[in-house]
This record gives C-alpha cells, sequence and structure tokens, in this order.
C-alpha cells in the first residue's frame, strides 16, 4: 500500500466523525437511548428534502440548518410520544423516525422532476471523496468535511467539558439533578441537539452508516472496561480513532486478498473494523469478558467439587 496525501485527508475525516460521535454517544449508552442517533440519522431526511425543495440547490447551509431542526424535533416527539402516549422509549424512536422517513421519501419522489435529488446521495456518504472537496483556509488547501466534522468534535469535547457535571448527574440520576439547581430534561434536549447538529454534519461526508456505528460501538467498548466517566470519554474516542485509522487501510489491502483489484468502502470497513474491536473487547476485557467469565466459572465448579473428591 503506498500512502498518499488523499489517504491522510480521508482517515482525518474519518478520525474527526468518529470522536465527534464518540463523546455525546456515551451519554446515549448511560442513558439507554443508543439508537436515539439512528433514529435521527433516518428522521433528517424530510428535512434534506424540504432544504432541496425550498431552495432549490445542495447548498449545504441550507441542508444542515433543515436536517438540523428536523433531528431536534425527532428527539422532542420521541419524548412526547413516550411521555403522553406512555409507551416505551424505543417504541417511541420506531414511531417517530419511521414516520419522518416515510415522508422524506414521498417529498424526494414528488419533487424529482423538479428539482435534481438522488436518494442514494442523501442516505449514502463518500468519505472518499473528502480528499477532493476542498477549501482554502490561511492559504493553504483543506478538505472542507473535515473543516466542518473538527469544528463539531472541538464544540462537543468543549460542551462536554463545560457540563460534564451535570451531563453526569442527568445521566445516572436525573431526580437528583432536577433538586441539584438544573432540570434534567434540559439536559436531555442539549444532548439531543449535540447529537442532531454531529449526525447531521456526518451525514453528507460518511453516511448514516458509520454514524450510527461511531455514536454506540466505541462507547460500549469503552462502557465494558471502565466505570469511570471520564476514562471512558477518553477510551471511546480512542476506540473510534483506531477504527477510522485500521478502516481506511483495511479498505485499501483486504480487497487484494480476494483478488480484487478496487478497494471497499472506507465507511463500511471503518464500521466494520470497530466490530471486531467491539468483539475483541467483549471476549479479552480483565474484568467481566467472555474469557475472564469462563475462567471464573471453571474455579468455582472446582471449588465446588473439590471437598466432594477429597
Amino acid at each position: 500500500m503506498t500512502w498518499m496525501e488523499m489517504d491522510t485527508w480521508i482517515v482525518l475525516v474519518g478520525i474527526t466523525c468518529a470522536v465527534a460521535c464518540a463523546l455525546p454517544g456515551c451519554f446515549l449508552v448511560l442513558r439507554k437511548m443508543s439508537m436515539m442517533g439512528d433514529a435521527i440519522s433516518h428522521a433528517v431526511l424530510p428535512g434534506l428534502a424540504l432544504a432541496f425543495i425550498l431552495t432549490g440547490s445542495r447548498s449545504s447551509l441550507p441542508m444542515f440548518i433543515g436536517a438540523a431542526i428536523v433531528g431536534l424535533l425527532t428527539a422532542v416527539f420521541t419524548q412526547w410520544v413516550s411521555q403522553f402516549g406512555n409507551v416505551d422509549r424505543g417504541a417511541a424512536m420506531g414511531i417517530v423516525f419511521t414516520i419522518l422517513f416515510a415522508i422524506g421519501l414521498m417529498l424526494i419522489v414528488k419533487s424529482s422532476e423538479k428539482v435534481d435529488l438522488d436518494a442514494s446521495c442523501v442516505l449514502m456518504g463518500n468519505i472518499e471523496f473528502s480528499a477532493q472537496d476542498m477549501i482554502t483556509i490561511a492559504g493553504r488547501d483543506v478538505s472542507r468535511p473535515l473543516v466542518i466534522l473538527g469544528s463539531v468534535m472541538l464544540m462537543n469535547l468543549f460542551l462536554i467539558v463545560l457540563f460534564f457535571k451535570e451531563f453526569r448527574i442527568a445521566a445516572f440520576d436525573p431526580e437528583l439533578a432536577t433538586t441539584t439547581g438544573f432540570h434534567a430534561g434540559v439536559m436531555h434536549y442539549f444532548l439531543m441537539m449535540m447529537v442532531a447538529v454531529t449526525t447531521v454534519a456526518s451525514f453528507e461526508a460518511v453516511g448514516s452508516i458509520i454514524v450510527i456505528a461511531m455514536l454506540v460501538v466505541p462507547p460500549c467498548c469503552a462502557w465494558m472496561i471502565t466505570d469511570r466517566l471520564g476514562v471512558m470519554l477518553a477510551l471511546s474516542a480512542l476506540f473510534g480513532a483506531v477504527s477510522a485509522v485500521l478502516g481506511h487501510i483495511a479498505a485499501v489491502i483486504v480487497p487484494s486478498w480476494f483478488g480484487i483489484d478496487e478497494s471497499a468502502s472506507t465507511s463500511g470497513m471503518m464500521a466494520t473494523v470497530v466490530g471486531l474491536l467491539f468483539i475483541l473487547v467483549w471476549i479479552c476485557e480483565p474484568r467481566r469478558g467472555l474469557i475472564r467469565r469462563w475462567i471464573t466459572q471453571r474455579r468455582s465448579k472446582h471449588k465446588m467439587v473439590a471437598p466432594a473428591v477429597s
């Protein structure tokens, strides 16, 4: 494999996307709302479609605004359906995002003759093109997706550091959060805003698959290793970054093992690698991994059998 400048841009975009998603994803996992990222990534479709219809162009700013608004509304509607409809939160997510997703598809089909729309482009990103989408900053060409995702990553990091205590209390004990002077519901919608902005910002460059994977899998890997929130945040970012690097390398190298000349999808391979990392942690984690549990069970059986044998 010959490493080129294009590979560097692709990997940097993948790393920033993975870290930007992993940070708020930790709180989704702790609050048992892991699939909210999936719901938002599907539900933003009507926002994208309306932005296309109203502006008649694929300009990034209207797309971002439309998708972010609908993404935030997804969280609001999910909370309302769960609270007032007396249904499980997971079921509420399914109800809201399927309805909004269907509305978005109908809008695209209805307006496809008037506005240049491609459902596959809306639903799937292409991180490989991030090396060609360049803008000039301070006289230097920089990947535009990298600037966007890097800004979102820094924003998420800043907000989590700034409101770390509030996020932590709201995640573990919402009732205590309310008694200490701030409403847990405010932090909930604040977190949903972060997830919506991160999802929409990542949507164009990398597609929904890797966004969902990075929102859920790296935090789950970190959660199995540590019980400390700060360490969990750091480890989840590390798992996401490592999977981005290894995923791109695997996308270039692995197809040649099977005699295929073309590279695989980098986004898909990044999601695959982070899944393999999860399996590795699940098996080898020293405290609660499968190997550790197997050893503990074996020792317990020996202790129970030993008196009978003697």
